[in-house]
């Protein structure tokens, strides 16, 4: 068996004071919440961070206390484990990484869930909307 790790955030800001939430459009065709392979000796914040530039071009500002973990099988023999941050940024000036991501995009809640691909990563983002919901920043 193959174990693989991810990490990344579910990324948002406040924009005429509606909450936006950053979606990818992947090259691959589905639509996703930033992430990205561990590299060696990485913490998982760090990998999150790195990703989130890498792909974005964004600087963002990590929330304490959001912490999601979801596992799958993206092929045969092969368990893959993400764990989700939610991170915040003041800036929605983004630069797709042209290897992976084909577009970016800012949602409100209800068009970000729609636009999401994967039943977990649905519910990783209904899951920091709620977060967000009970704390004040």
């Amino acid at each position: 068996m193959i174990y693989e790790k991810s990490c990344g955030a579910v990324i948002f800001t406040e924009a005429d004071g509606v909450r936006l939430y950053l979606i990818e459009l992947m090259k691959k065709g589905h639509c996703s919440i930033c992430k990205g392979h561990v590299e060696k000796n990485e913490t998982e914040h760090q990998t999150a961070e790195r990703e989130i530039l890498e792909e974005t071009g964004l600087s963002v500002k990590f929330i304490n206390g959001f912490r999601e973990s979801i596992e799958y099988s993206p092929y045969e023999g092969c368990i893959k484990t993400v764990i989700f941050f939610l991170a915040g940024t003041d800036s929605m000036d983004v630069t797709a990484q042209e290897e992976e991501v084909k577009e970016i995009k800012w949602l409100p809640f209800p068009e970000a869930m729609e636009d999401l691909t994967f039943d977990s990563d649905r519910e990783t983002l209904r899951k920091a909307e709620e977060f967000l919901r009970k704390i004040d920043l």
